[in-house]
Order: structure tokens, then sequence, then C-alpha cells
């Protein structure tokens, strides 16, 4: 069975920075979009061919990598604002058209950010 593990959340005050990781288990192979979701809402995807996509306000901020051989998708974030407070959360879909909207069928149970003056 597939499934999404993220860890690295925690407390920060404003301008700091975070490391996120989801590890996803159970995936027959690496053909699959990855994103991060703040909340409810998509801020970064990774396709397989290593495309990505960032909404704006996390643009020069954050940054998403994804290690296919360790199956781990890492979300760096810089220079936190007490706006980014929020659940994160890890996702995945097979296919490779990660152009958003898109349906991710496979989530993790989150990691809270939490980003204080």
């Amino acid at each position: 069975q597939a499934q999404l593990m993220e860890s690295g959340g925690g407390s920060v005050q404003t301008g700091g920075s975070l490391r996120l990781s989801c590890v996803a288990s159970g995936f027959a192979n690496n053909r699959y979009c990855m994103a991060w979701f703040r909340e409810s809402t998509e801020i970064i995807h990774i396709g397989s061919d290593g495309s990505t996509f960032y909404t704006d306000s996390v643009k020069g901020r954050f940054t998403a990598s994804r290690d296919n051989a360790e199956n781990t998708l890492y979300l760096q974030m810089n220079n936190l604002k007490s706006s980014d407070t929020a659940m994160y959360y890890c996702a995945a879909a097979f296919g490779t058209n990660c152009t958003p909207p898109r349906y991710y069928n496979y989530r993790g149970q989150g990691t809270r950010v939490t980003v204080s003056s």
C-alpha cells in the first residue's frame, strides 16, 4: 500500500528556516507527481522529470527537491513569515501531467509549521 510520511515541521521565528521531508513507500515506480500542500492549497509540485511549479506566495523563499532513488521529497523553507503558519501535507498522484488543478489521491498525515514574531 502506497504511503507518504512527512517530517521536519516545528516552530521558528520570522525569517527562520525549516526543511520538510516526505518519504514515499509502496509505489511501484517513480512516475508520479509529488506535491506540497499548505492546508488544502497546492503550493509546489515536482514531476518525475523534475519539472516544478511554485505558487506565487512561496517563490524565491521555498525550494522543493526530489530524490527518486530515495523516494523522498524535500521542501526547504527560508525567510519564513507568520502567514506560512499551517499544516503542510505531502501528496502524490500517478502520472506525468502535474499541471494544476490536479487531483492527488495519496496524502500524508501532515506536519505543522508555526512561525512567530
